[in-house]
C-alpha cells in the first residue's frame, strides 16, 4: 500500500497571499497586545496589577484582558492591511488626486483676467 503524505492545512493556507497577509498582521497585532498588557502590568496604573493578582484566580482576569487586547489590536492591524491594499504608488502630487481647491480656482481665474 503506497504511503501518501497529506498536505498540511496551515502550509497550504499560507500559500494564499491574502491569508498570509492577514496572518502576518494578526501576529503583529498579537505582539502589540502582549506588549501593551505587559506594559500595563509593569506600570500598574490605578493599581491594576494589584487588583488582578489579589483575586483568587488571576489567570482568568489576565486571559480576558489579553484576549480583548488581542481581538482589538489584531483586527485593527488586519483591517488596516486590507484597507491599504487599494493604494497606488505615490506619484509625488500629495493628497487629493491633483484637485485644486475652489479658492485656488478663483484666484487663478482672477490672475488671468
Amino acid at each position: 500500500m503506497p504511503h501518501h503524505q497529506q498536505p498540511q492545512p496551515i502550509r497550504s493556507l499560507l500559500r494564499i497571499p491574502l491569508f498570509r497577509l492577514l496572518a502576518i498582521n494578526l501576529a503583529i497585532g498579537a505582539c502589540a497586545a502582549a506588549l501593551l498588557v505587559g506594559g500595563l502590568l509593569w506600570l500598574n496604573p490605578g493599581h491594576l496589577r494589584e487588583l488582578i493578582f489579589a483575586d483568587r484566580s488571576p489567570g482568568i482576569a489576565l486571559a480576558l484582558l489579553l484576549a480583548s487586547f488581542l481581538i482589538t489590536f489584531g483586527s485593527a492591524a488586519m483591517g488596516s492591511a486590507i484597507m491599504a491594499q487599494g493604494r497606488k504608488e505615490d506619484s509625488g502630487k500629495g493628497g487629493g488626486h491633483g484637485a485644486r481647491l475652489a479658492v485656488q480656482e478663483v484666484a487663478q481665474r482672477t490672475r488671468t483676467q
